[in-house]
């Protein structure tokens, strides 16, 4: 349990606190990428606005004010941003929610030329989801973008994992270099 002034003095109730003190707290006690992750996903819901975020990083210590730059809230899914983050960390470029003509928005391209989706059994849990995410990959690779669709599991317990997969396809690439 944690005690202290609370943000949104009128958010909660006698048994919960209101979302700005849950997040705060989430930020002290979670790993950053997981914090970043529940904060990206507050503001793609609604349940908070860009002006709360600021009032909730007003109100932690300092050391957690780098953590405010990281914050997106285009991200969809904390998969999304676990993935993003450990990409950017590995030192590649991200662009999120990019719009491909012929193939639609896809969560994450990175370098400009490999294309990551996050999916989740929630938003691809039926046959005519996975034949349409399929179809989609075949659609990008027409255009010379390779896909990695990770699953949620192997994303959140060896992000490292697919950090490679994503090294060697942009390795593989003539569109890009690797400098090791």
């Amino acid at each position: 349990m944690h005690w202290g002034a609370l943000i949104e003095t009128g958010g909660g109730n006698e048994f919960s606190v209101g979302v700005s003190d849950a997040l705060a707290q989430v930020v002290q006690c979670q790993e950053s990428r997981f914090a970043i992750a529940s904060l990206d996903n507050a503001l793609f819901t609604g349940a908070i606005e860009e002006s709360e975020v600021a009032e909730i990083f007003r109100h932690l210590p300092e050391r957690f004010q780098p953590m405010r730059a990281r914050i997106d809230g285009r991200a969809e899914a904390g998969q999304e941003t676990v993935l993003r983050l450990a990409l950017q960390d590995a030192g590649f470029h991200c662009d999120l929610q990019v719009i491909l003509h012929g193939v639609g928005r896809v969560d994450l391209i990175v370098e400009g030329c490999v294309i990551v989706e996050a999916d989740s059994r929630l938003a691809h849990d039926s046959w005519e989801l996975h034949v349409r995410d399929r179809n989609r990959d075949i659609d990008a690779a027409r255009l010379g973008y390779p896909t990695v669709r990770p699953a949620y599991g192997r994303t959140m317990s060896s992000t490292s994992e697919v950090v490679d997969a994503v090294r060697q396809l942009l390795l593989a690439s003539h569109n890009f270099r690797v400098h090791v």
